[in-house]
């Protein structure tokens, strides 16, 4: 590499920790928001299923229908069409839709919820009968059910789960750049496509590949340590 290179390089580095910074925020948002909703989401949709605990009558069915239309509908609509639908709600909720990293996060707390919340219920839909049968026998709660068996069980599986879903957060994040949501898709654009700087370009997708590589192998890590069964 020349040293004019390797300066011009240099340049585009706080640019480019800055947009790293901005696809933090909005990585953190969705995976809040995964977590707090996406794993209670998924969670009643499996209890309400047929022949589940909280299968009982026509209500818990008709809630069931209800929130399996819901993920189902977010997951099918395209991403770029979901953040565009979404504007006018973000700008009279949060004061603007576009240039700001928590705006940006907004459409993709949405569709992280609706992403892990089927990654949830196919993790518990994958156990042995069994585990509700034993945690039945004993007089245990829904609550203590979903705490004290289900989610103990399934912990391996929702974790790799939950990396699974980070790394979609990750290409999520990227398209939010076509919008001015910046980041690290914003960056790649903005400097490396629209410049016609490629190696710019290459950079930033380097950069997302390693920190994809890096994430699955620590969630992997994680799950394999978790899982005793």
């Amino acid at each position: 590499m020349s040293e004019a290179y390797l300066e011009r390089l240099m340049d585009y580095i706080p640019r480019l920790i800055e947009s790293l910074n901005e696809t933090s925020i909005m990585l953190g948002f969705a995976s809040v928001a995964a977590i707090l909703l996406g794993l209670p989401l998924g969670t009643v949709v499996f209890l309400t299923s047929k022949g589940k605990p909280l299968d009982k009558n026509g209500g818990t069915r008709f809630i069931n229908q209800v929130l399996n239309l819901f993920i189902n509908i977010i997951r099918s609509f395209p991403f770029l069409l979901l953040v565009v639908a979404m504007q006018p709600m973000i700008r009279d909720f949060y004061g603007r839709a576009t240039g700001d990293p928590i705006a940006a996060s907004f459409p993709m707390m949405v569709i992280a919820i609706a992403l892990y919340a089927r990654f949830v219920e196919q993790s518990l839909l994958d156990l042995p009968r069994g585990v509700i049968e034993s945690g039945q026998a004993m007089g245990a709660s829904t609550w203590q059910l979903v705490t004290k068996f289900l989610y103990v069980e399934a912990r391996s599986s929702l974790i790799i789960g939950f990396t699974t879903a980070f790394v979609s957060f990750i290409s999520y994040s990227t398209i939010m750049g076509t919008v001015g949501g910046g980041g690290i898709g914003d960056f790649a654009i903005r400097y490396g496509y629209q410049r016609y700087e490629t190696d710019i370009m290459y950079l930033a997708i380097i950069v997302i590949i390693v920190f994809v590589q890096v994430l699955q192998w620590l969630g992997l890590k994680l799950a394999e340590r978790l899982d005793q069964r």
